[in-house]
């Protein structure tokens, strides 16, 4: 029996002043009592130190418990962890050594994640890019760099034209992002799907404007349109609008999706593994949303980890849309870590081969890449954005 002997995590980056969009990452590394080691990986913006505390808590808890029993495990910290599904922090630590566990379990069976969980359903996944429009202001910078985008073979491509507006979207504000959008549908032509950022940051009657504004240049969904909160909001809108919605990346249990979907909220869910409770909770999600009609295209914001291991979670579940790729436009040093091991080719993420979540970590890039401290704080431009682009 693989006994789990200490779960650590560490901050890494290559520089904690860098405004660079992602400069750091949680890295949260599981070894058992016969050697084995497995790789998870969670948020770190704002929390990277809270998170590595929770890390250490769920160290003591499971110290001695079997790794291969991830069900057990999770109600372990359950039980401990009186806020468990309601607390961001908690949810993200357990996700990563969850996905850590299913890394070993992997390796110990020698079978790559996709063949554990039901084997595939696609031989390439199909994604759109993130990241790409940083620095992007004017109605041509998107065009330009779009094309850039396209050149390199994607199909689909997401982005947030509104700069600083927030809450409320002036006529200004509108126009402009507008015109961003304009820019971009004719960059790139009426084949190649745009997807439009809102990142939960509107009142319900500006985000029902945009969606008249925007509606003409036939975007794949609107991710986010309203406050995620605003439940009310979110039922105004659908109303209002025949546009297709996307959310779910703050969803942090499987109870919270189950609602969005019961009251018809959403179209496509974009659960994060990082927050929802790892491998072991977003399988049972998918399955919800499977009953619904619901397709899925998991939010992948973070780093080589992550992205990998999501990529094992497309490559099996029926209910399958699209999944987001910063992958082309993450820092170097996030590629180098796992030897570049899920690259693109022309729009379609190859799905990784290898026991566990398919990819080797550079070890000895660790210590070089460890830091302290939280990701680059810039008061005039929350974390979030893709930096450059909190402009009007």
């Amino acid at each position: 029996m693989s006994k789990i002997s200490e779960i650590e995590a560490y901050i890494l980056g290559r520089e904690i002043t860098s405004a660079q969009w992602a400069s750091l990452m949680v890295l949260v590394k599981v070894t058992t009592s016969d050697g084995k080691v497995g790789w998870g990986e969670t948020v770190s913006a704002l929390r990277a130190e809270a998170v590595i505390n929770f890390v250490k808590k769920i160290n003591k808890v499971l110290k001695g418990s079997d790794v291969f029993n991830v069900e057990k495990n999770r109600l372990e910290w359950y039980k401990h962890d009186f806020n468990l599904t309601i607390s961001l922090e908690s949810t993200t630590a357990l996700s990563a050594v969850d996905i850590a566990s299913w890394d070993i379990i992997g390796k110990e069976l020698g079978a790559p994640l996709y063949k554990l969980l039901g084997g595939k359903t696609r031989d390439k996944i199909l994604v759109y890019a993130n990241g790409w429009y940083q620095n992007c202001v004017t109605p041509e910078d998107f065009a330009e760099k779009a094309k850039e985008v396209i050149k390199k073979g994607y199909k689909a491509l997401k982005f947030d034209p509104f700069g600083s507006n927030f809450t409320y979207i002036t006529k200004r504000g509108l126009d402009l992002a507008e015109k961003r959008v304009r820019a971009v549908r004719e960059a790139v032509g009426d084949d190649v799907d745009i997807l439009i950022e809102h990142h939960g940051r509107f009142n319900v009657d500006s985000a029902i404007a945009i969606a008249k504004r925007l509606e003409k240049y036939n975007p794949l969904f609107m991710e986010e349109p309203v406050h995620p909160e605003d439940i009310e909001g979110l039922k105004k809108y659908r109303l209002n609008t025949g546009l297709k919605i996307a959310l779910g990346e703050r969803i942090i249990n499987k109870n919270q999706a189950l609602y969005f979907m019961k009251e018809g909220l959403v179209d496509y869910l974009q659960i994060d593994l990082y927050r929802i409770g790892g491998v072991t909770e977003s399988k049972k999600v998918v399955s919800i949303a499977e009953a619904f009609d619901v397709l899925m295209a998991f939010h992948n914001a973070q780093g080589p980890i992550l992205n990998a291991v999501t990529l094992h979670m497309d490559a099996y579940i029926p209910n399958f849309l699209i999944q987001e790729s910063f992958y082309d436009w993450f820092p170097q040093w996030k590629k180098d870590l796992i030897y570049d091991g899920t690259p693109i080719e022309n729009g379609y993420a190859i799905i990784p081969e290898k026991p566990g979540i398919g990819i080797d970590v550079n070890e000895k890039m660790i210590d070089e890449l460890k830091v302290k401290g939280e990701e680059y704080f810039n008061p005039e431009e929350p974390v979030w954005v893709v930096k450059g682009t909190w402009k009007d």
